[in-house]
């Protein structure tokens, strides 16, 4: 080893940094002259081998070699370096003359987002979710729920008729029907909700529709009171309109129910209707096979389009069917 051949060494390391034309052939170069297996690394590890006066000798020209390596490298970096950031300026600069892309991002219906947050909210409390056909048999869609021939809803001013009249086919008035499958085909406890869309004869107008949704709720187990039925509505409406909204049942009257209430909410300073509800009619257990000695239970049915209506102060029912995007948008996309 000779005090040329360390001159030689720096010199052709600071040459092949000089060529180097970006940061990948500068990398090869700086594994090359100041790696592991260059020149200078070599003659470093073989300082062990020489007389301590040659090692102190050689031992300052290797680091002083080194050190001019490094700060060769340093040089040629920090000109790649400028030169790669200044073509990256150059080459994803943004033209601001391009006319905007004005694609909106598809999403959920607020109807089915609504739909979705009550599913979630009743599965964590231990409830499933089921559904059914919107075609229904109209044995299913009256009689067994206690609602006899001669009832106003069974006449074409409320219910669609599926043609011919004789098969008995409904497109259903509500999704009670989904109760009573659930009722039918499942042993006691049950603990249910069926979300789904329903049709009645009305015309579309600011607070009604003729096709529109509801989520019904069924819980049928020993025990069960109208306390269960006014703890379950009252965590309810504190999900779906805050913690600080009030409810109250209104005696009333449904055919599979007894006794019957509707259900208000006290919300932005006014009692609201928000549902009905009531304890599941004995004959209507009865007639699916439950044992009512053993079993009662409650049910409680709302329309998700008067929710939606009434949690964000929205007053006519054409916005949320007439799929305008500048309503829709309003509540995200939901996913």
């Amino acid at each position: 080893m000779q005090a040329s051949e360390i001159t030689t060494w720096v010199d052709d390391a600071r040459a092949a940094f000089l060529k180097a034309t970006d940061l990948d052939s500068l990398k090869t170069a700086r594994l090359a002259h100041s790696g592991d297996k260059s020149p200078i690394a070599l003659a470093s590890r073989g300082l062990g081998a020489l007389s301590a006066e040659d090692k102190a000798s050689f031992g300052k020209l290797i680091g002083e070699a080194k050190a001019a390596v490094a700060d060769a490298l340093a040089v040629a970096t920090n000109l790649l370096e400028a030169e790669r950031d200044r073509k990256v300026l150059l080459e994803e600069v943004v033209d601001i003359t391009l006319p905007v892309n004005r694609a909106h991002r598809g999403g959920l219906h607020p109807i089915s987002i609504i739909k979705n947050e009550v599913s979630d909210f009743f599965i964590e409390q231990g409830f499933a979710v089921e559904e059914g056909p919107e075609l229904e048999s109209g044995w299913l869609n009256f009689d067994a729920l206690n609602i006899p021939a001669d009832h106003p809803a069974r006449t074409m001013q409320d219910t669609f008729f599926i043609e011919p009249i004789e098969s008995g086919m409904v497109l259903r008035t509500h999704t009670s029907p989904v109760q009573i499958r659930t009722m039918l085909t499942q042993t006691p406890p049950i603990y249910v909700i069926c979300p789904g869309r329903t049709f009645r004869a009305d015309e579309l107008d600011a607070t009604h529709s003729p096709v529109f949704h509801q989520v019904e709720g069924l819980v049928i187990d020993k025990g069960i009171t109208m306390a269960h039925l006014k703890g379950t509505l009252d965590n309810f409406a504190r999900h779906m309109f805050g913690p600080n909204v009030t409810t109250r049942l209104r005696p009333s009257f449904f055919p599979f129910t007894e006794p019957s209430a509707e259900v208000d909410i006290f919300f932005n300073n006014r009692w609201i209707e928000w549902g009905g509800c009531g304890m599941v009619n004995p004959k209507v257990l009865a007639t699916c096979g439950i044992d009512t000695d053993q079993y009662s239970g409650f049910a409680f049915g709302m329309g998700l389009e008067r929710t939606l209506m009434v949690r964000h102060g929205i007053t006519d029912m054409h916005d949320i069917v007439e799929g305008d995007l500048r309503f829709t948008r309003q509540f995200g996309v939901g996913l």
